[in-house]
Order: C-alpha cells, then sequence, then structure tokens
C-alpha cells in the first residue's frame, strides 16, 4: 500500500538504499542533505506501483555521472527539478509522479528532492533494483521502455535534450560526454513511462525495502543485536533472499581512477586473521565482481555489498580506504533480472568480464 516518507526516515532510507547500491549510487549523506534542505517539516507520498492508474505519467528522475566526483563537487541542489520541468517542457505533458531509475545514497534520493519541490508522490520502484553505471542497463529497457527523450540540465542552468529513438546504448553515450563536458555529474530526467508500464518493468518496493533494511541495521545496533542477522532477515521475504558473507577482514589495498564518466577500480581486502588469500573487488561505480584466488564468489547482477565489519554501514567504492575492517555479502538479485535478456543488459558480458553469470547461492559450491 502506499504511505507517506517523513524527514525522520531519511537517515534510514539512505543507509539501506547504499546498501542495495553495491558501493554505487552516490555518497549517501550528501543524498540525505539535500532532501532535508528542501522537504522541511513537510512529507512525501510514495504510491505503491500495484495501486496505481493504468494511465499514470511517470518521469524518473536521477543524478549520472562519477560518484568520485561528487566529494569534491557538490551540486546546486536546482538540477533535479529542472531536469524534470525541460522533459515535460519538451514532451508538453506534466508529469503525475516521478520515480528513481536505481537504489543508491543519492539516486533514491534525487526523486524525493524533486517530489519536495513539486508536490509530485514518488513511485515505490525503480529500474535497477541495485545501482548499474549505464542509463541502459535499465529493467525499463529490458522489458521495452526505451530512455529517449532525456533531459540533462548542468548546475549552471545548462539544459540539453537527447534523444536517440530506441537506442538507449547511443543515449547513454552522449548523455555520458555531456555529463563529462559538465565537470562528471549531471542531473537527468528519462524513462518516461505510464503506471502501466512502471508495473511490466520496475523492480517493485525497493524504496520500501531500502527503508526497512536500514531501520533494521539501526535498531538492531541500538539494541546491541547483530546488524547482519538483521539484514538477513529482512531480506527473507523479498525479491533478495539469499544473503551470504563472502570475506571479512581489512582493506589493504584500493586502486580508483576517474575515467570515462565513471570511478573504475580495485580493492583487495585480507582475512581478518592475517592468513590465506585476500578477496578482491573489481567494481565501476559499482562493484561488479568478487574473486578469491581467482575463484569467483559473486558476479554481477547479484549485489556485492562490502561494510563496516562492525556496525553494518554500507561503504561505497568512494569510500573504500586502507585500513577499514569489512565484511563483504553477497546478495542475491530479483529473478526479472537474472533472465536472458536482463543478463544480456547488464550481465558480465555487458562490463566486459569474461565469466558467466552464476547465482551468488551457487558460487564456491561444487
Amino acid at each position: 500500500m502506499s504511505w507517506t516518507l517523513h524527514a525522520a526516515d531519511l537517515p534510514d532510507l539512505a543507509r539501506g538504499a547504499t546498501l542495495l547500491g553495491t558501493g554505487g549510487g552516490g555518497d549517501p549523506y550528501i543524498g540525505r542533505m539535500l532532501v532535508e534542505q528542501v522537504l522541511g517539516d513537510a512529507a512525501i507520498t510514495i504510491l505503491d506501483p500495484d495501486e496505481i492508474e493504468d494511465d499514470l505519467f511517470v518521469i524518473p528522475t536521477a543524478q549520472m555521472g562519477a560518484p568520485t566526483v561528487m566529494v569534491e563537487k557538490l551540486p546546486a541542489g536546482t538540477e533535479p527539478t529542472l531536469s524534470l520541468r525541460i522533459l515535460e517542457d519538451h514532451l508538453g505533458r506534466r508529469a503525475d509522479a516521478t520515480m528513481p531509475i536505481e537504489c543508491g545514497g543519492i539516486n533514491s534520493m534525487i526523486p524525493l528532492i524533486v517530489a519536495a519541490e513539486t508536490g509530485l508522490p514518488v513511485v515505490d520502484a525503480d529500474g535497477m533494483g541495485r545501482a548499474f553505471p549505464e542509463l541502459s542497463m535499465e529493467t525499463f529497457a529490458v522489458y521495452g521502455t526505451h530512455g529517449s527523450p532525456l533531459a540533462l540540465a548542468g548546475e549552471g542552468g545548462e539544459r540539453v535534450i537527447i534523444d536517440t529513438g530506441d537506442d538507449d546504448h547511443r543515449m547513454e553515450w552522449l548523455a555520458r560526454a555531456v555529463t563529462i563536458r559538465l565537470g562528471g555529474v549531471g542531473h537527468i530526467a528519462e524513462y518516461a513511462m505510464t503506471g502501466a508500464e512502471v508495473r511490466r518493468t520496475a523492480v517493485p518496493r525497493t524504496l520500501s525495502m531500502a527503508l526497512a533494511l536500514g531501520r533494521a541495521i539501526r535498531e538492531a545496533r541500538e539494541a546491541k543485536t547483530d546488524p547482519f542477522a538483521a539484514i538477513e532477515q529482512t531480506l527473507a521475504t523479498t525479491l533478495y533472499s539469499h544473503v551470504r558473507v563472502l570475506h571479512q577482514g581489512k582493506v589493504v589495498d584500493v586502486e580508483r581512477r576517474t575515467t570515462e564518466g565513471f570511478a573504475k577500480g580495485v580493492a583487495r581486502i585480507a582475512p581478518a586473521d592475517g592468513q590465506g588469500v585476500p578477496l578482491e573487488i573489481r567494481f565501476q561505480n559499482e562493484n561488479l565482481l568478487a574473486l578469491r584466488d581467482g575463484e569467483c564468489l559473486a558476479i554481477v547482477p547479484d549485489l556485492i555489498c562490502v561494510l563496516e565489519a562492525e556496525t553494518a554501514e554500507p561503504i561505497t567504492t568512494e569510500g573504500l580506504r586502507y585500513g577499514q575492517r569489512v565484511r563483504v555479502l553477497g546478495i542475491s538479485t530479483p529473478e526479472m533480472m537474472r533472465t536472458p535478456e536482463a543478463l544480456a543488459a547488464f550481465g558480465p558480458a555487458g562490463f566486459g568480464l569474461d565469466l558467466p553469470f552464476r547465482p551468488v547461492e551457487a558460487c564456491g559450491v561444487p
């Protein structure tokens, strides 16, 4: 059912969305602060996708670019709503609601900024069920709804419309080039669709799940119980039902570079006891592959989540640092993200990984 989001919910929502973002999706603190600034004492209506009208006109909103850029380059705060208005003007139609395109510390928050400024409701769903680095890697596109026309807004008021018809890869390529010229970050409105298309193509109830996850972690800490057990219990009855501990130890090396509009790199995590082979995590904005001694423990699109070892606070790829004590979880992705069509869009081959997809619950099992 539909529900109401208040400012007091934002820390839990940001925490849970960061976990689901698998290292990407933007800084949770920045995202939360941007929403709090415009929300105040007001509230946002969150719509259950099963309850929306078939002809509801939904325009998702998001931020694109390398998350490392956000460490030094904060947005003006006006860009998300501007991108929505640009696309509305181009289409000649006003949105009835907005929606995230992915989970993440910022990208679960961008639609909330738009909602707080415009009064629009937000649909409780998204197009990735986690975070991916490219705009074409959407369940929306996999199941027949295309991203163009896309509106992009810059912090200086720049306005761009990109329309590549049904070629979502070219849309991503062009939008990435513009984003690089804007300093590495842009704000977008894309994948305009009806309520019926939302139900057919989106991963449902990811905002409410992120809120439940963040709340479960916090409440476990307050009760001095195991927050990792709380994560597993919270996910047990959801579309992400399998949770597996892949590794625990200390971050001993991070190679990270911002290139082609992405944050790319490798993190190595030594075992907690100092003995044995480190875990290697490869990332492109998000964690893509977890390897130990050449063995694949988890691979995209399943979730690879790095969390602080004691508190279970999620750590983004730009936040990884030498010396952090962490626990790495592998979490199964929804079945709609494991179909042949979905794997063709955002499976291992989509990232140049020469490995087949194997579900995290089967990895390492003879």
